[in-house]
């Protein structure tokens, strides 16, 4: 018996991490909500970065468009979590290989430069401006906010604007993430975000789990509300 050759072995472990991202994400959330035009090519995006979640959630948002995914991550990041090159990390100073993958499919890319308590905007760095202008890719502003409302699983919500210029990009942000916040502020936490679409499926609260057979129960023994 002969030992599986170096690229069949590497595909099958992209694939397994793959896999793991994709369960992570539909049975940790409540799903993936979205309002806003999504880039249809080579594309860099422009998020917060207020949660654990979000390259996750931009992965999962990026494969239900058919657009291929890569993320700029810190060097140390990168040493802690090697294997999400495989799924299209590279490191912040990789930055020809972040202009090729803006010129093909969506390159994520964290302005505010790490990870922050949800909040405003916390500035905005030049990298991921200048990778859009040397790569000829849009340069978009994303909003995300990963957010325990009315059910028993967190949810994630993205706002999406238009393509912006470089000197744009910080007023752009902020503006899209106040008006995200507020749709959040402004909702009925029990019923779906008005204006976005649920892309990317999730998990389901107990309470919609046994809503059937509560209502079974209360039929048969002749409770009533």
């Amino acid at each position: 018996m002969t030992a599986p050759d170096s690229t069949a072995r590497h595909a099958w472990a992209t694939g397994l991490l793959s896999l793991s991202i994709r369960r992570s994400v539909r049975g940790g959330l409540g799903g993936v909500w979205v309002r806003g035009p999504l880039p249809g090519g080579g594309a860099v995006l422009a998020p917060n970065h207020h949660s654990w979640w979000d390259g996750y959630v931009l992965r999962e948002v990026a494969l239900a468009c058919g657009q291929p995914f890569s993320v700029l991550m810190t060097a140390q990041q990168l040493v802690r979590f090697p294997f999400l090159r495989r799924v299209g990390a590279l490191r912040a100073d990789e930055v020809r290989a972040g202009v090729r993958r803006a010129r093909s499919g969506w390159l994520v890319i964290f302005p505010e430069g790490e990870l922050h308590p949800a909040g405003p905007l916390r500035g905005v760095q030049p990298g991921a401006a200048w990778i859009a202008r040397h790569a000829g890719a849009a340069l978009v502003p994303v909003a995300l906010r990963v957010v325990l409302r009315g059910a028993q699983f967190p949810e994630a919500f993205v706002r999406v604007g238009p393509p912006v210029d470089a000197a744009d990009l910080p007023g752009a942000l902020a503006a899209l993430l106040a008006e995200l916040d507020a749709d959040l502020l402004g909702s009925d936490p029990e019923a779906p975000l008005a204006g976005y679409l649920r892309l990317v499926p999730g998990r389901a609260s107990r309470s919609d789990r046994v809503d059937w057979p509560s209502r079974l129960l209360a039929w048969l023994t002749g409770d009533r509300a």
